[in-house]
């Protein structure tokens, strides 16, 4: 799905005081995707919550992955949004 609306969606926790890493994690996706994407969310949430998802998609999951290095989450991203993007080098 490369046209139409590309959302993100990053929801953290706020019992765990995450809003500053989701925010973090949303202005490298802004930087790197501010043409593809048509709108990036953050989503408060409880019980220790922080996934990434794309289109309602989950794209990481911290329960299962662990907190994302950003150039893990923007290749998740790219996949889903701009195929065939480079990323420059943070793909290195």
């Amino acid at each position: 799905m490369t046209s139409g609306n590309q959302r993100v969606q990053i929801e953290y926790c706020t019992q765990c005081g995450w809003l500053p890493r989701a925010a973090w994690l949303a202005q490298e996706l802004l930087t790197t995707f501010g043409v593809e994407l048509t709108e990036l969310a953050l989503k408060p949430g409880t019980g220790g919550v922080f996934v990434v998802r794309v289109n309602d998609e989950v794209v990481w999951d911290r329960r299962e992955q662990g907190f994302p290095e950003p150039t893990a989450v923007k290749t998740a991203v790219r996949d889903r949004v701009a195929p065939g993007k480079s990323l420059g080098h943070s793909e290195r």
